[in-house]
């Protein structure tokens, strides 16, 4: 049963979403409390950020334990009992699994630094020097200026493609491989729907490579995905591998490796597109895209729990993007930018709605970012990647509703433009004309029209740059989705004898000849029977 194929999904930072017991940190109770909303508003999967014991130096990335819930979130019984209530739901829950590192608080990691001699000494990399594996490119270059770190209890360097307090795991053992197989068993066991598999391009270390994409690294991914065919069917695998379009493919398989695997490529270039009045970007990195096997999906998405990423653009558009986007260089994060959808679009609500309108229509399935739907704001004063990362804005009220504790994991936006006096979803629920009911449309009209999960993809070359126009078709259907880039009026010349009907807002009439896209507009219409 294929049915990733046309869900829609929704990041959700448990930290971040709902506070039931008043510590400042959201849980797996206000989780619960919450469920109504999201099935309201039409979720069919939720993606968990990390929720394991850690440090909580990268937001639960530096996983301290594979088993087990971090206490700020509850116990393995709330866990479990959220899992239910998302299935009671009809909703599906994935969660993180980090697969390539573990913080350097694990035992794991403490037990093999402790001595060259300790029997978990080879569950990571050791090194004696720090000029192992030099082709290997830093990918925090803001922190970061080794993937060594020298550890002086025993001498010896360590390998970590990522922060130094996150020390990566040696796939070659074996032993390593089997631990993680054995992770995967006992969250399945748990009840959940699947993973999104985290940095899986880094799992091996050859010299003379980039240390990325390895044939080995694939070996082993084809082992995790028949371990979850065998054991756990219908359970999803998700991959961020942020890859160009052809070596994503090769997360794919033959249909044996990964389920879904994100498309970092896309996303840019629709901020490039709208910035420029050009479809250009999108247009070239989509007929770039190879097809994928029967039974494989893209996952797309606007925003994260991450940087913006450009490391998937060329240094001119980077420039470009970086220009437009983040002149102020705060905003600037590692190769990437540190803003939300809504700050990105400077709160214009119809910028907002056309790149919702061309997730949702452009192949794929999106992923929304939690408290995009209601155009939440940001908070760049706050370290790192934080600033995306606060709480969600429940109502006009103390702490949000999202907790009443006096002090939070993360203050609440309070700006005049964004803050919770003027967003959230409660006032948004009740305003049938919000950006988040406009949100909501376009999830059960997406859900209704499965031609935009598995339809072709042909671009209406003939009309002006500033418009992203194509027809999705399959033998389920036809969508023409008609998008205006530019902050002009357009006419759309719409094929001749076809009449159309709107599918977003049935109740406007029917549409033929031609139709005008408003500034920044879009519309999805349907062609009805002859």
């Amino acid at each position: 049963m294929q049915w990733y194929i046309n869900a829609v999904f929704y990041e959700l930072y448990l930290r971040a979403f709902a506070d039931s017991n008043a510590d400042g940190h959201g849980d797996f109770a206000g989780l619960r409390q919450r469920l109504d909303y999201l099935e309201w508003l039409g979720v069919d999967c939720i993606w968990l950020l990390p929720i394991y014991p850690s440090p909580l130096r990268d937001d639960g990335y530096d996983i301290g334990s594979f088993y087990g819930i971090h206490p700020d979130y509850g116990f393995l019984e709330d866990f479990r009992m959220t899992v239910d209530e998302i299935h009671r739901r009809g909703m599906r829950i994935i969660t993180d699994l980090v697969v390539n590192h573990t913080s350097d608080q694990h035992p794991w990691f403490q037990e093999a630094r402790r001595s060259k001699d300790s029997p978990m000494r080879d569950f990571y990399v050791w090194s004696d020097t720090d000029d192992r594996y030099a082709d290997a490119r830093i990918i925090f270059v803001d922190t970061e200026t080794s993937n060594w770190t020298f550890d002086p209890v025993t001498s010896q360097y360590y390998w970590h493609r990522f922060f130094s307090h996150q020390p990566d795991l040696n796939y070659d053992n074996p032993k390593v491989r089997q631990a993680m197989l054995d992770v995967v068993r006992f969250w399945l066991d748990m009840g959940i729907d699947g993973f999104r598999v985290d940095a899986v391009p880094y799992l091996y270390e050859r010299e003379g490579t980039s240390c990325e994409n390895l044939p080995e690294t694939h070996d082993f991914l084809k082992e995790l995905r028949h371990f979850v065919d065998t054991h756990y069917p219908g359970r999803l695998l998700l991959a961020e591998a942020n890859q160009w379009p052809q070596e994503l493919l090769d997360y794919f398989g033959a249909g044996d490796e990964f389920h879904m695997c994100f498309h970092f490529p896309v996303m840019p270039r629709l901020y490039m597109a709208l910035a420029r009045q050009d479809r250009s970007s999108v247009v070239q990195i989509l007929d770039d895209t190879p097809a994928i096997p029967e039974g494989c999906q893209w996952a797309v998405f606007l925003r994260n729990h991450d940087e913006l990423t450009l490391e998937m653009v060329t240094p001119e558009d980077r420039d470009f993007m970086w220009q437009t986007y983040a002149a102020d260089t705060h905003y600037r994060l590692n190769l990437g930018i540190r803003r939300r959808l809504a700050p990105l679009m400077d709160g214009d609500r119809r910028k907002i709605e056309l790149m919702n309108s061309m997730l949702f229509t452009l192949p794929g399935a999106p992923v929304l970012y939690y408290g995009d739907e209601i155009g939440m704001g940001d908070d760049v004063t706050l370290p790192d990647r934080n600033g995306v990362r606060t709480p969600l804005q429940w109502i006009d009220g103390p702490g949000a509703g999202f907790s009443t504790a006096p002090a939070l994991y993360s203050p609440v936006i309070g700006d005049a433009v964004y803050g919770y006096h003027q967003v959230n979803v409660q006032a948004q629920q009740a305003d049938s004309t919000s950006l988040l009911h406009a949100v909501r449309r376009m999830i059960f009209a997406r859900k209704n029209l499965p031609v935009l999960a598995r339809g072709s993809l042909e671009w209406l070359h003939d009309l002006p740059l500033q418009t992203l126009c194509f027809w999705r078709r399959s033998a389920e259907g036809a969508v023409l989705a008609l998008h205006n880039l530019s902050d002009q009026p357009l006419d759309i010349p719409l094929e001749p004898g076809i009449v159309f009907s709107d599918a977003l807002y049935p109740d406007v009439g029917p549409v033929s000849g031609s139709v005008r896209l408003e500034a920044y507009g879009c519309r999805w219409l349907l062609p009805e029977a002859g």
